[in-house]
């Protein structure tokens, strides 16, 4: 990132600003197992086709995701591989600090004796 100029830096904000919300990231986790339709996919994250479509849309626009019309279908793939990967490597991340943040709460509770009046 030390050489890239404002307008390069405006694009990586705005696949960033693409990654921020939940659905879309429930959606690219689906995707990570391979390509479904728009119906395959709102059941998976539990949400309608009307949302997901518009997620996709975006999506798409920012070259997260492509799609591929087959007759009546269309599916959905991840169009750039390293999107799992930057996801794998965030939620990594955030995974050992909370870990992290439990063990060092854990410390700071005592261990009941079971025993009544042991204060």
């Amino acid at each position: 990132m030390d050489q890239l100029p404002p307008a390069a830096l405006e694009h990586v904000a705005t696949y960033f600003r693409t990654l921020s919300e939940p659905t879309r990231l429930r959606i690219l986790n689906v995707l990570g197992t391979g390509e479904l339709s728009v119906g395959e996919i709102a059941q998976e994250v539990e949400s309608s086709v009307a949302n997901v479509s518009r997620h996709l849309a975006q999506m798409a626009q920012h070259g997260l995701i492509t799609r591929e019309s087959r007759g009546n279908s269309v599916y959905y793939r991840i169009a750039d591989p390293t999107v799992h990967a930057l996801c794998e490597l965030v939620c990594g991340s955030i995974a050992r600090r909370y870990d992290q943040a439990l063990t060092e709460r854990a410390a700071f509770v005592e261990p009941r004796s079971g025993k009544a009046g042991s204060r």
